[in-house]
């Protein structure tokens, strides 16, 4: 296919393309004539895959670089979700954390092996931290339970990525299920805190 049925079979503008195609986020399409290109299904998938970690996940154009990058390579599943990781997770300095609330997380993470300048480990700190600031406390047995669902969310990822075949395609799922499944998770958790509320509260709408 040629860049404009490209870009009518993904709903990305031409010069969107075309700026994928300068800045190394999508690969050349075959040359069919000196100034003509043809595209193929994977170039499709390839800019579904952009615009979901731009649009959706929040990526900067510099950050899903990276990301692709990871995906291209032939690293290890573990390298992959540290960069991953590190591509998504704002970095926090630990100075500006409480010891208090380090200790608070690492109480909830006990068992978990991170490392002390472990991105998440560093971000809940300061969730902790502010949350706290904010005058509502934070109670051992909530943070514990966030834990536990947070190792189950990280276990249904890595089953995830074990059904996929190839270094690639495991790769490829890492890395967008990474940035994705934070924006899945936090739209699950407000469909569930709905939920919730109802079956415990009742709902004064239907009274």
């Amino acid at each position: 296919m040629r860049i404009s049925e490209l870009s009518r079979e993904t709903g990305a503008p031409v010069a969107t393309i075309k700026y994928y195609l300068r800045e190394g986020l999508l690969s050349a399409g075959e040359r069919s004539a000196p100034n003509q290109a043809t595209y193929g299904e994977e170039h499709v998938r390839r800019v579904h895959m952009i615009r979901a970690l731009t649009d959706v996940g929040g990526l900067s154009v510099a950050d899903t670089k990276s990301v692709i990058d990871a995906i291209e390579s032939d690293l290890p599943v573990t390298r992959a979700f540290e960069i991953a990781q590190s591509t998504v997770s704002e970095h926090v300095n630990p100075e500006t954390l409480d010891a208090d609330a380090l200790e608070t997380v690492d109480s909830a993470i006990s068992g978990w092996g991170c490392e002390a300048d472990d991105p998440g480990r560093l971000a809940a700190a300061r969730v902790v931290m502010n949350f706290r600031k904010a005058g509502q406390g934070t109670h051992p047995g909530w943070l514990a339970r966030y834990a536990e669902a947070a190792q189950l969310v990280a276990e249904a990822d890595l089953d995830l990525v074990e059904s996929r075949t190839g270094l690639a395609a495991q790769a490829e799922t890492i890395v967008v299920g990474t940035v994705l499944g934070d924006a899945l998770f936090a739209a699950l958790r407000r469909s569930a805190q709905a939920a919730s509320t109802i079956r415990r509260y009742g709902d004064p709408s239907r009274e």
